[in-house]
C-alpha cells in the first residue's frame, strides 16, 4: 500500500496514472461501520479492475471547524494503526489530506473538483452521512450536483447495531466508561494502544506482582480508569496479563493517571521497549483499599479472573 501525504493544494506528482475508486472518511478506528464502506469501495474497485484509494485527514477536522486543540484530541487510531488496518482491508492507495484552514474554508464544489474529480475518481464511496463542508449543504443526497456526472457514486447506508448507528463516538463513550466488550463489538476486533515501558515507582515488585510502567502517545484514547484483562505485545510476542489505568489511590490522593501492567508468566527487563496493548475485558472499577494486603488479595483474584478469560477467550 502506497501512502501520500496532500498537502493542500493537490500536486500533480499526487495525482494516480489512471482512474481509481475513491473512499471518503475521517474513518477513526477504522470500525465496522467503515470496514463496510471499504468493503463496497473494494468490490467495486476488483469489478473494474482499478486500484482502492482512501482519502483521510491527517488531523480530526474538529481541529479547524471547532477550534480544538491538536494535542487535546484523543484518536481511536493514531496514523500508523489506521495506515496498518487500512493495509489489511486491501487499500491500494492511502491519502492523507492536511486539514488546514485553507482547504476548510474552500466551497463543496471546490472540493470535488479538486479533489475527486482531481484524483480521476471513477467511482466515489462514502457513509450516507459523510460531508465535505457546511453540513447543510456538502452531504451525499448533494454530491451528484457537484459531480455532474463525473464519477460515480455509491452511498453506503447507515450500520447499525441494537438499534444505534456504529459510530466512532459510542466507540469512545464505551471506552470513556471502560465497557470494553461494546467498543471492541463495534469496532470490529479487540482495541489496541502503544506505548513504550518506562520505569515507575516499582511498588508492584514489593506486593509480588511487578509492573511494566507504560508511557502511551499523548494522541491515544485510554479506557477508562479501571482493571482490565490484556495481552501486551513486546519484542515481537504477545504475554497475557491485567493492567490498571488509574491513580494508585491506596498509595495517596492526587496521582497522575497512569498505565501499568502485570504480566503472566513473564520475567524480563523491557524496560525502553516498544508495546502494543490489546484490550480484552474490563474486571473492575479502582478501588482505595485500607493497606496493601486488601490490594494483594484483590490483585490475587482480578489475576485469576484474567487467566480465565484469556483461557476462555483465546
Amino acid at each position: 500500500m502506497q501512502v501520500i501525504d496532500i498537502m493542500p493544494p493537490l500536486q500533480a506528482a499526487q495525482v494516480p496514472a489512471g482512474p481509481i475508486v475513491l473512499a471518503l472518511g475521517f474513518f477513526d478506528g477504522v470500525h465496522r461501520g467503515h470496514q463496510e464502506v471499504i468493503r463496497q469501495a473494494r468490490q467495486a474497485a476488483t469489478a473494474r479492475d482499478l486500484p482502492l484509494a482512501v482519502m483521510t485527514f491527517d488531523v480530526h477536522p474538529a481541529v479547524i471547524y471547532r477550534g480544538m486543540a491538536a494535542k487535546d484530541v484523543k484518536y481511536l487510531s493514531t496514523r500508523p494503526r489506521k495506515i496498518e488496518l487500512m493495509a489489511g482491508l486491501g487499500v491500494d492507495l492511502l491519502y492523507f489530506v492536511h486539514f488546514t484552514p485553507e482547504f476548510a474554508r474552500q466551497s463543496p464544489q471546490a472540493f470535488v473538483d479538486h479533489y475527486l474529480v482531481g484524483l480521476k475518481a471513477q467511482v466515489v464511496v462514502a457513509g450516507f452521512d459523510y460531508t465535505y463542508g457546511k453540513r447543510d449543504i456538502a452531504t451525499m443526497t448533494n454530491l451528484p450536483k457537484y459531480a455532474k456526472d463525473r464519477f460515480e457514486i455509491i452511498v453506503v447506508p447507515q450500520d447499525s447495531d441494537d438499534g444505534q448507528k456504529i459510530s466512532s463516538t459510542r466507540i469512545r463513550q464505551a471506552l470513556d466508561t471502560g465497557d470494553i466488550t461494546l467498543a471492541n463489538h463495534l469496532l470490529g476486533y479487540r482495541y489496541q494502544t502503544t506505548g513504550e515501558v518506562i520505569h515507575g515507582e516499582a511498588r508492584g515488585r514489593t506486593l509480588g506482582y511487578p509492573t511494566a510502567n507504560i508511557d502511551t502517545p499523548a494522541a491515544e484514547r485510554l479506557p477508562g480508569i479501571g482493571i482490565y484483562v490484556v495481552r501486551l505485545q513486546v519484542k515481537g510476542q504477545w504475554y497475557g496479563g491485567m493492567a490498571s489505568v488509574g491513580r494508585n489511590v491506596t498509595f495517596g490522593g492526587d496521582r497522575p493517571i497512569t498505565l501499568e501492567i502485570n504480566l503472566f508468566d513473564f520475567n524480563q527487563d523491557i524496560y525502553g521497549e516498544p508495546v502494543v496493548v490489546e484490550w480484552w475485558r474490563y474486571l473492575r472499577g479502582e478501588v482505595k483499599f485500607d493497606g496493601a494486603q486488601g490490594l494483594i488479595d484483590q490483585l490475587a483474584q482480578d489475576e485469576q479472573h484474567a487467566r480465565s478469560t484469556l483461557k476462555e477467550q483465546a
